[in-house]
């Protein structure tokens, strides 16, 4: 009878796999043996080399060995077993798009690096972390210092999608301010005074009032080397123009904002 069952080396030999991996199956009660000898070696038939090759045969579609062995095996009914694969098809699909984002952020991340051009690690992690939430505004924090990067987490790490759309209004108000500047809007008009006052209560909301930011935004905004080029070259367009309607607005609001020494 032994002449017909094959020992564990021989069926690892011809299946692909190590002793160990069937030594585990064995273990786990994946894939028992037929038989053992008198020596107590582990001696497997022809079913056993048909069931570990359904067994790694879903693995490769990507079950664990918990699925296979508790839910796939004891399967009675094609209909069972179309159920499970449909079900697998989707994980699978949810993890190809999974990589497919892994892969953009990494890219995204690599670009960074470059333009960073000195080893930051601080730098890196925070750039990460604004990458795996999705965030979109990840290539500007590179260029904000200390004050600014630990405000921002202050401020917006409890609530991220405030901090999207704080950027998303900057993105429309921008937008906006193009049009007023390409139709030759007046900086004292009431459109331009309504849009002052959008991008003040804009500033006033990513700073928290926090009037000792300012100078660090002219800062980041007077220097654009690495920007987005559309998005630099329309601030560059607006700079002028929402200087004049902000200095406007602020004073018919009897504000006055000490002129500002824009940092190097």
């Amino acid at each position: 009878m032994e002449r017909e069952l094959m020992t564990i080396g021989e069926l690892a030999k011809r299946m692909g796999v190590t002793v160990r991996t069937l030594q585990y199956y064995d273990k786990e009660g994946i894939l028992k043996p037929s038989a053992f000898s008198e020596g107590g070696r582990r001696l497997y038939a022809a079913k056993d080399m048909i069931k570990l090759h359904q067994i790694l045969s879903f693995k490769y579609l990507g079950f664990s060995l918990e699925e296979i062995k508790n839910h796939i095996l004891p399967l009675d009914t094609p209909e069972e077993m179309v159920s499970l694969l449909l079900q697998q098809q989707k994980a699978v699909q949810e993890q190809i798009e999974n990589l497919q984002e892994a892969v953009q952020s990494i890219e995204a991340f690599r670009i960074e690096v470059e333009n960073i051009k000195s080893v930051d690690f601080k730098k890196y992690a925070e750039i990460i972390e604004l990458l795996r939430m999705g965030n979109s505004v990840y290539w500007v924090w590179k260029f904000f210092d200390d004050t600014l990067s630990d405000h921002i987490k202050e401020r917006f790490s409890d609530d991220p999608d405030s901090a999207e759309k704080t950027y998303r209004t900057y993105l429309h108000l921008l937008d906006e301010a193009c049009l007023f500047v390409r139709r030759g809007e007046s900086p004292e008009s009431a459109n331009s005074m309504a849009l002052a006052e959008k991008w003040w209560n804009m500033i006033m909301d990513f700073t928290g009032g926090d009037m000792t930011l300012l100078p660090k935004l002219e800062s980041f905004n007077s220097d654009k080397t690495g920007w987005d080029k559309e998005l630099a070259q329309k601030q560059y367009e607006v700079d002028d123009f929402i200087g004049k309607v902000l200095d406007c607005y602020l004073k018919k609001q009897g504000m006055h904002i000490p002129e500002m020494e824009v940092e190097s």
